[in-house]
């Protein structure tokens, strides 16, 4: 009797080895399906969201940009009032503060000695017509922009601005969309909207 037992002892040893094995295989097999499954769906999520938040390449179309300024002409005239007004600023930006003559970079309002109800007042018109900055261009910064467009990255960026010009500038063209059509390198161009107010594009 015991060399029996002892006889199926020795054989079902290796048998239950072998099982725990079976199982830590399958159930790594299914573990890696699990990650490779979850691996690919957050690859999936983020491609999602990278085209959700990254910006058409593509500029808007001229007639949307002329009837975005229609729309809101009241905040882009208060904006370049603004601008005209506060001497001492060069640019507003909506996400990044301030930037004077003297700072040289956009700053907090209150790190440049700018008020921040003025500066929400600021972020509030350019919410309002989905701009991103107004500042001064020009040599004698007769000219006020407010940018309404951009994609790229660094020096690749193009862009697309609602500028007030004092003195009516020399390269207009007569469509943005034959404009796009020309030869690249492309040189900056207005076109006109109405009285002093220009859409400004580049390549």
């Amino acid at each position: 009797m015991n060399a029996v037992l002892l006889a199926f002892n020795h054989t079902s040893v290796p048998c239950s080895k072998e099982r725990l094995s079976h199982k830590i295989i399958v159930v790594m097999r299914i573990s890696l399906k699990r990650m490779a499954v979850l691996f690919l769906s957050l690859i999936a999520v983020l491609c999602g969201l990278f085209v959700l938040v990254l910006p058409s390449s593509k500029p808007p179309k001229e007639k949307r940009l002329v009837e975005n300024f229609y729309a809101h002409r009241a905040a882009f005239e208060r904006l370049r009032d603004m601008l005209l007004t506060d001497k001492q600023v060069r640019a507003v930006y909506a996400r990044f503060g301030v930037e004077t003559t003297e700072s040289g970079l956009p700053h907090e309002p209150s790190k440049v000695n700018f008020p921040v109800d003025r500066y929400g007042e600021y972020r509030g018109l350019l919410e309002q017509i989905g701009g991103t900055e107004v500042f001064r261009a020009g040599g004698e910064h007769f000219t006020i922009c407010i940018s309404v467009w951009a994609s790229g990255f660094g020096g690749d960026t193009r862009h697309v601005d609602d500028c007030w010009l004092a003195i009516p500038p020399v390269n207009q063209v007569g469509s943005l969309s034959d404009f796009y059509k020309t030869p690249k390198p492309r040189h900056p161009v207005f076109k006109h909207i109405d009285g002093n107010w220009y859409l400004w594009a580049d390549w």
